[in-house]
């Protein structure tokens, strides 16, 4: 049995609140730390709800505002980062001085950010862990497992590669939140990731469609097999290699986006992850359309873009995503006809 640690969670949304409250309920001394003052509040009355796929938890994690970090007298043997892109170096900051000299951060967000954790507390204390499912948090004391998937819920991974006695700690550690194994390539399992949010969530959040529906209509899958031959194309110009993805071989996909060949079968597996992810399914991206908050674009196709206008690789539909999100600004209304200039492209 592994050691009880002291345990940050900065951000606790849906990803941060399934993760927090399922640590606490394996015994951790859990602290969550939000802005979100209602969550918190409900949280330190009544403790946190967590939907764990068809298990109902309910965990008593600490709760704190952010506004009440200095407190903290106790320093935390892990901080993990679990807030949205835009807000990584602030948090990873005001995080630094409460997490122990021989404790680590773990980066649980989308994108590829863990490069900007390791610039302010050092790649010899950064892991990474790339989510596989889907989660959600919509009301006070309340987060949700949204997807059904069976296999491997968290790909964890040492910034450095390798592994070390750390990374076993903490993948065992995550055992109690789901199905958790190590990588020694994390920065090409975060763009095998990076490829699937890029063709589901700014689609999701331009249509205001589930998960599920932007994988079974036609028009999103044509836009999503585009996105990811792209992906693919620049990930490889940084010299990384994904692995299999949705049971199918990266290249499949630039083959399918020329019209060569594979296509029906990657629709058919689009299909399938269409089923895994469920009708309460809604990435994170088309949560925060909906709550009129800021995307994450610029750090999904935007990055992809940015990363490959850098290594001379075309990437006109994750620049026109981008721009059509970007276009619309904070608080737009979903509709499918947003995708109106997108869908320009495939002729």
């Amino acid at each position: 049995m592994h050691e009880k640690k002291r345990i940050a969670v900065f951000g606790a949304g849906g990803i941060g609140g399934v993760v927090g409250g399922m640590l606490s309920k394996a015994g951790h001394d859990l602290t969550l730390i939000d802005t979100w003052h209602e969550h918190v509040t409900e949280i330190q009355n009544n403790g946190l709800e967590v939907t764990n796929q068809d298990e109902v938890h309910l965990s008593k994690p600490n709760a704190i505002h952010l506004n009440k970090l200095q407190e903290i007298k106790e320093k935390f043997d892990i901080g993990i980062i679990a807030v949205k892109s835009y807000d990584t170096e602030w948090v990873t900051h005001a995080l630094k001085n409460y997490v122990k000299d021989d404790g680590y951060f773990v980066d649980f967000q989308n994108g590829i950010n863990d490069l900007k954790v390791a610039e302010i507390v050092g790649k010899e204390k950064t892991l990474g862990c790339v989510i596989l499912i889907s989660a959600m948090a919509t009301e006070p004391g309340k987060a949700w497992r949204t997807d059904s998937r069976p296999d491997v819920a968290y790909k964890i991974g040492e910034l450095t590669g390798g592994i070390t006695d750390r990374l076993k700690e903490f993948v065992n550690i995550m055992q109690s939140v789901g199905v958790s194994e190590y990588t020694e390539e994390l920065i090409s399992e975060r763009w095998s990731k990076l490829m699937i949010n890029c063709m589901v969530n700014p689609l999701a959040g331009l249509t205001g469609w589930g998960t599920a529906e932007v994988r079974s209509k036609p028009l999103t899958q044509d836009i999503a097999i585009q996105v990811a031959a792209e992906v693919v194309k620049v990930s490889k110009s940084e010299g990384y290699s994904m692995g299999k993805i949705v049971g199918l071989d990266p290249d499949d996909f630039i083959d399918a986006a020329d019209g060569k060949k594979n296509v029906e079968e990657i629709k058919s597996q689009m299909l399938e992850q269409a089923r895994q992810a469920g009708s309460a399914s809604r990435p994170s991206f088309g949560q925060d359309v909906l709550k009129k908050r800021r995307t994450e674009i610029d750090y999904l196709t935007g990055f992809v873009s940015q990363v490959g206008k850098k290594n001379n690789i075309s990437t006109p539909f994750c620049d026109k995503v981008t721009e059509v999100v970007n276009s619309l600004g904070v608080g737009f209304e979903p509709s499918d006809e947003n995708l109106a200039e997108i869908e320009k492209l495939l002729d």
